[in-house]
């Protein structure tokens, strides 16, 4: 009895992280330091085996994986499955973390000057302010476990596809003994680690998914 391994790791980085917008499922491409982490990984892994790959449906996940697999012809399959796809972001995708926090911040300011629990703020005082609770909205929806945002997925919801994509792996792993190559994305990462790790939601909620780091894992076969 031996060991397969798993390599998983996010895609480069994007014009939309480099804008701070909320990406989700839109189709945000490479930037030239995108291409750079992808280059990086490629180099990580080039001395590994790869005898099979999966991608999502989203175009920086394609091409992240293309460049790890120029030196893999011994990979001889490449999946798409989007149960590895990024968190949808709902009606937030496409929009800037700053609108988002400036939006928020100034309806909680409203609610708060309507139910008469603080006075009027002048210009500066209330600018401080509303970013203040803008801030605290924009931490619940984009680092809480089980709140999603509006019309999109908490992470409770992406570890629900997650979790049968990460017992179908294994399987698969299992019986075709091979090593596998996972293009994905940093939410989805965040969970899968979550699964195969056993982590806290504390710990989960936590981390942050590098553009240039490959989380290996083997599975007895």
């Amino acid at each position: 009895m031996g060991y397969n391994y798993i390599y998983i790791f996010r895609h480069g980085k994007t014009y939309y992280n480099t804008l701070y917008k909320f990406t989700g499922w839109k189709d945000s491409k490479l930037t030239p330091a995108g291409i750079r982490n992808s280059k990086t990984i490629a180099n990580k892994l080039k001395n590994k085996k790869i005898d099979v790959a999966f991608q999502t449906t989203l175009s920086r996940s394609k091409q992240t994986l293309k460049y790890v697999l120029r030196y893999h012809p011994e990979c001889r399959r490449i999946i798409t499955d989007d149960r590895m796809i990024e968190r949808s972001y709902g009606r937030l995708e496409g929009r800037s973390h700053l609108w988002f926090i400036r939006r928020e911040g100034n309806e909680d300011y409203k609610t708060l000057l309507k139910w008469h629990k603080i006075n009027r703020l002048e210009n500066g005082e209330r600018k401080r302010f509303v970013e203040t609770l803008g801030k605290a909205e924009f931490d619940i929806i984009h680092r809480s476990y089980d709140i999603p945002p509006p019309g999109g997925e908490s992470f409770k919801d992406v570890e629900k596809r997650v979790k049968p994509f990460v017992r179908d792996l294994i399987n698969y792993i299992k019986k075709n003994k091979v090593n596998v190559a996972i293009s994905s994305h940093g939410n989805s990462i965040r969970l899968f680690r979550k699964i195969m790790e056993n982590s806290s939601v504390k710990d989960t909620c936590s981390w942050f998914i590098p553009y240039d780091k490959v989380f290996v894992y083997k599975v007895k076969v």
